[in-house]
């Protein structure tokens, strides 16, 4: 994250903090002094040896230099939420424009202005979440984690190739145990209920969850650079990689029934049946943990899996679910008989 950290001072961070809060002007001025730059001790060096942005002087005008703790904390909340929340926009937006199937619309378990109540839950919980996660990316910036540049200061360049399986094999295993954890009755209702409220969901439930239940899911990626090697550059590709991901598993189109990975079938099950399909990337541990229920068939037979017969035999289902799990139903569904507005 310290390579985000530097984009983000270099075209940034260094103006605001410049203006907001200024090194004082010295005490005293020498006759002969031309130069009017506020003295600073801080000396540039580059996050990454691919990556190289001389710093102006705005980098050198700020009481807070870059390698203030308090100004590295305020910096990497605000990119933690605000990049967070411009990944979900635009790859939402986009997913629910030109592949989210609108006739969803018209499912019976499809909620009253659900597009919406997903968008509001999204926007309370990512403020948080980034509160909650902006230490454990100080603590990387400052070298605690084994986060690394070049080949040469990793384990091989066969560990550049491996680090990808390892990334996803050890979140894969940690998201689906602590998923699973979260189903337990005494935690459901209290953290996880919010993200099932999406019985049919859209690209914009990708995000729409409890703060802490967003945050807990998210914390196996964020441990992984404390216990395994990690490429800076591949970090933040990951970092995006994992929205992306998680908007793709809720865009509710089948493409393929793929008896490893976890796709947006397997999931959409996860938001009828419940108890089913913990995984986030593969179905590897529901498989092994007897959570596994695979795609129907008929799932990716796009007209029967958006027929009213279907949806009808459907919502029967998911009601008496309902009423097992969360003991009634609270949420408001979409009245068929007026015209849908998201």
């Amino acid at each position: 994250m310290d390579i985000v950290l530097e984009v983000t001072d270099t075209f940034i961070a260094d103006h605001i903090y410049a203006w907001l809060h200024p090194k004082p002007s010295a005490l005293y001025e020498f006759p002969n002094t031309t130069d009017s730059e506020p003295f600073s001790s801080w000396v540039y060096k580059p996050a990454s040896e691919f990556l190289t942005l001389v710093p102006s002087k705005a980098a050198y005008a700020s009481a807070w230099d870059r390698d203030n703790p308090i100004r590295q904390f305020i910096s990497l909340y605000f990119i933690t939420w605000l990049f967070g929340l411009a990944v979900y926009f635009i790859v939402a937006a986009l997913s629910y424009q030109f592949i989210f199937d609108k006739r969803t619309f018209n499912h019976p378990r499809f909620l009253k202005n659900q597009v919406r109540l997903e968008i509001v839950q999204a926007n309370r919980a990512m403020p948080v979440m980034a509160l909650l996660t902006a230490p454990i990316f100080w603590l990387e910036v400052n070298g605690w984690g084994k986060l690394y540049d070049t080949t040469e200061q990793g384990p091989g360049l066969w560990y550049n190739f491996a680090q990808f399986p390892i990334f996803l094999l050890f979140t894969d295993f940690c998201i689906y145990w602590i998923h699973r954890y979260e189903h337990h009755p005494l935690v459901y209702k209290f953290l996880h209920k919010p993200h099932h409220k999406w019985i049919m969901p859209t690209p914009f439930a990708s995000h729409a969850f409890h703060p802490l239940d967003g945050y807990a899911q998210s914390l196996p990626y964020h441990i992984f650079p404390f216990i395994f090697p990690l490429q800076k550059m591949a970090y933040v590709a990951l970092f995006v990689f994992v929205n992306l991901w998680s908007v793709m598993i809720h865009d509710g189109e089948f493409v393929t029934d793929n008896p490893i990975i976890n796709g947006a079938a397997c999931h959409s099950l996860h938001h009828s049946r419940f108890e089913v399909n913990y995984g986030q990337f593969f179905t590897g541990f529901d498989r092994l943990g007897g959570t596994y229920r695979r795609p129907e068939p008929w799932m990716f037979k796009r007209e029967e899996n958006m027929s009213q017969k279907r949806w009808n035999s459907e919502a029967k289902a998911v009601d008496s679910l309902v009423k097992e799990i969360e003991g009634g139903e609270s949420r408001t569904y979409e009245d068929r008989g007026s015209k849908k507005t998201q």
